[in-house]
This record gives C-alpha cells, structure tokens and sequence, in this order.
C-alpha cells in the first residue's frame, strides 16, 4: 500500500494542526486527527499548546501504522485486495478506529465477496456518511468507481 498517499490523503481529511484543540467529540486531538491518550506526552498540554511538525508526523505515522494493523485483523487477506480498496478501508479506519469499524458487517462481508459496488451502498447506509461530509461521499465515490477497473 502507497503509505505515502494514504498520509497525503489523512491531511486532508483530518487538516493539520500543530495546537491541541477539541475534537467534535469534546477530546483533546492534535496534529492530524490524533486522539491524545494519556500515555501521550501531550497528555498535560492545554488547548492551544503546540507541538513540532517532527512530532506530528511522528503521531501521523503511528496512527498511520495502527491504522494498517486494525485493517489486517478485520481482513486477513488485506494485501490482496486493489490498491484503491486498501486505501479507502485504511481511511476509514483511521477515522473510525477498530472497534467502530466493525460496526459496518455488511461492508466488510462486500469487501470480502469483492462486490465493490455493495460495500459502497453499504458505507453510504451509515451514520459515518453522514458525520464527516466531503470525506464519506469521495470514498464512496472511490469504491463505486473500483467496481469499474
């Protein structure tokens, strides 16, 4: 899988802020969507402290690769699956996590048949579509179109 992307495409997504800010949820985050644990140094930082670009694209790349190891325990064959599928599901995973991930079944059972088709219907016939905007209709928009390649 093209990590790099994948990293271009979670800036995007999630924005890129060096300040510790509040999540839509009411959780500390900083740099690229990053929920900040209590095992994390920022853990004692107050809204608005920042931190280094060196520092967030260290949390980048450690939820970047938490990210790929939740996709390869939802799917063993995670690998074999187009490049495109692999990136969507890495997306969605990062934004979501592994437990609410597996909230949509008849997604990953698509995702399992190969029916790109299906598991786009099936990621659009979600809560998820409809909370985080522009991100959901593109990633449906990708897995619709995987169905033509």
């Amino acid at each position: 899988m093209q990590i790099e992307k994948l990293g271009k495409e979670l800036v995007s997504d999630e924005g890129y802020r060096p300040d510790v800010y509040l999540d839509s949820e009411g959780y500390k985050t900083v740099g690229v969507g990053h929920l900040i644990l209590a095992r994390d140094p920022e853990f004692e930082y107050e809204i608005g402290d920042n931190i280094t670009h060196i520092r967030v694209v260290e949390l980048l790349e450690y939820d970047i690769q938490n990210a790929i190891i939740s996709c390869e325990r939802v799917f063993m064959d995670f690998y074999e699956l187009p490049e495109e599928v692999q990136l969507i599901i890495a997306n969605m995973m990062f934004n979501l996590g592994q437990r609410r991930f597996r909230g949509f079944k008849k997604m990953i059972a698509a995702v399992n048949d190969g029916n790109w088709s299906e598991a786009a219907d099936e990621m659009q016939d979600s809560r998820w579509f409809h909370q985080v905007g522009d991100r959901s209709v593109r990633l449906v928009d990708r897995m619709h179109f995987v169905n033509e390649e």
